[in-house]
C-alpha cells in the first residue's frame, strides 16, 4: 500500500484536532527576538500582525486532504520568508512547515522539502546579511526534527487507519457470517414445514372436492398443528438472535466504553447464568454504563467478576468526578430488576464510584 494513501484520507483533523491549538505553544520561539532583542515598535507590531494569516494557514494545511495540503504549506513557507528580514523568530514558522512536508508526503519527498527549506534559509542569510549562523545551524536542526517527527505522527495515523479498516472489515465480514446463518436456519426450519404445509393444503382441498370431511378435518388438524410448530420454531430462533449471551454483552460495553475514551479492565471470569437473570444483568450493566459516559467524566473504569460459593458479585468502578448519587428512574429499576431475582444493588463512594451487583446462586436460590 502506499505510505501516503491513509494520510490522503484522513487529515490530521481527523486524528487529533483537539490539540490543534495546543500546538501552537511551539510559537514562543517566534517572540524570543523580539524580548531580547531591541526592536522599533513598528517592527513588534509587524511581527504580531503576521500571526494572523500564519494562525490561518496552520489550521488550514491542519484540516486539508493531501492533494491539497501544498498551497497551506507554501502560504507558510511564504509568510516565514517576509518576516524574516524583520524578526529572526521565523524560524519558528517554518518548523510548522516542515511538520506538515513530513505528515502529507513519502520518505523521499519529505526529505527533499526538509532540504529546500533548509537552502531557503541559507539564501536568507545571505540575502538579508544576518553577522551570525546560528539562524542557519539552528534551523536546520530544528527542520529536520520537527519533520521527522510529522513523518512518525503520518506513520501512526497510517497505523490506525490500517487497524480501523481491518476492524470494518472484520465487523462486514461477521455481518455477512450472520446473514448467512439466519438464511440457513430459516430455510431449514421452514424449508420442511412449508412443504408439508402445502401438501396438506393440497390434499384437504382434493378431500373436501370429494366430501371426505372427515379425512379432510384431520389434514387441517396436521396442518394447523405444523404451522403452529413452525410459529414456535421462529419465535425461538428469533429470540436466540436477540439475546447473545452475557459475555458478548459485556464486551460490546467495554468496547463502548473504550470508544468514549475511558480505559477499560475486565477482571474475573464471567459467570454462567439462566437466560431470565443474564437479560436482567445485561440491561442492569447498560444502565451503569451508560451512567458512567453521560454523568461521571470518568477516563477509567473497571468491570469486576467475583464469585464465592454463595453468590455472584458484579462491581462496576469508575474514579468519575461525582460528588453525590441520586436515584432516578435508571437505578431504581435496576434495584427492581435484582429483587425478582434476591439480587441487590449497593454503591459507595470513596476515591472512586463503586457500583456493586449482588445475585445469590442458581442453585440458592429459593424455589
Amino acid at each position: 500500500m502506499n505510505e501516503t494513501n491513509v494520510a490522503s484520507k484522513e487529515p490530521v483533523q481527523t486524528t487529533e484536532d483537539k490539540f490543534s491549538w495546543i500546538y501552537l505553544v511551539n510559537l514562543v520561539f517566534y517572540f524570543i527576538p523580539l524580548v531580547l532583542n531591541e526592536m522599533p515598535a513598528w517592527k513588534i507590531g509587524l511581527s504580531l500582525l503576521v500571526l494572523i494569516p500564519f494562525i490561518y494557514c496552520y489550521f488550514w494545511a491542519y484540516r486539508s486532504p493531501k492533494d491539497k495540503a501544498i498551497y497551506p504549506i507554501l502560504s507558510m513557507i511564504a509568510i516565514g520568508s517576509l518576516i524574516t528580514p524583520i524578526n529572526p523568530g521565523s524560524l519558528s514558522l517554518f518548523t510548522f512547515a516542515s511538520f506538515f512536508i513530513g505528515f502529507y508526503y513519502p520518505l523521499k519527498r519529505a526529505l527533499l522539502g526538509f532540504l529546500a527549506l533548509i537552502v531557503l534559509l541559507v539564501l536568507l542569510n545571505l540575502v538579508i546579511g544576518f553577522n551570525y549562523y546560528y539562524f542557519v545551524g539552528y534551523g536546520s536542526m530544528l527542520i529536520a526534527s520537527i519533520g521527522l517527527i510529522g513523518i512518525a505522527r503520518r506513520k501512526q495515523v497510517e497505523n490506525l487507519s490500517s487497524e480501523r479498516r481491518s476492524q470494518a472489515e472484520i465487523s462486514q465480514l461477521a455481518t455477512m457470517l450472520e446473514r448467512e446463518r439466519i438464511a440457513r436456519d430459516l430455510h431449514d426450519i421452514m424449508g420442511h414445514n412449508l412443504s408439508s404445509i402445502s401438501l396438506k393444503a393440497e390434499l384437504a382441498e382434493k378431500l373436501l372436492e370429494r366430501n371426505e370431511l372427515a379425512q379432510a378435518q384431520v389434514q387441517l388438524k396436521e396442518l394447523n398443528e405444523i404451522a403452529r410448530g413452525s410459529l414456535s420454531q421462529i419465535r425461538q430462533t428469533v429470540s436466540g438472535y436477540k439475546h447473545k449471551g452475557l459475555t458478548s454483552s459485556v464486551m460490546l460495553l467495554c468496547q463502548t466504553l473504550r470508544d468514549k475514551g475511558l480505559s477499560v479492565s475486565l477482571e474475573g471470569d464471567i459467570p454462567q447464568l439462566t437466560p431470565q437473570v443474564e437479560t436482567q444483568i445485561i440491561l442492569s450493566l447498560t444502565e451503569l454504563c451508560n451512567n458512567i459516559i453521560h454523568h461521571s467524566q470518568a477516563d477509567i473504569c473497571t468491570i469486576s467478576f467475583i464469585e464465592s460459593e454463595t453468590e455472584i458479585c458484579i462491581n462496576v468502578t469508575d474514579n468519575g468526578k461525582t460528588d453525590t448519587i441520586e436515584e432516578g428512574n435508571g437505578l431504581s429499576g435496576i434495584k427492581e430488576r435484582l429483587t425478582e431475582f434476591q439480587g441487590r444493588l449497593d454503591y459507595s463512594l470513596n476515591q472512586e464510584c463503586r457500583f456493586s451487583i449482588t445475585l445469590p446462586k442458581q442453585g440458592n436460590l429459593d424455589q
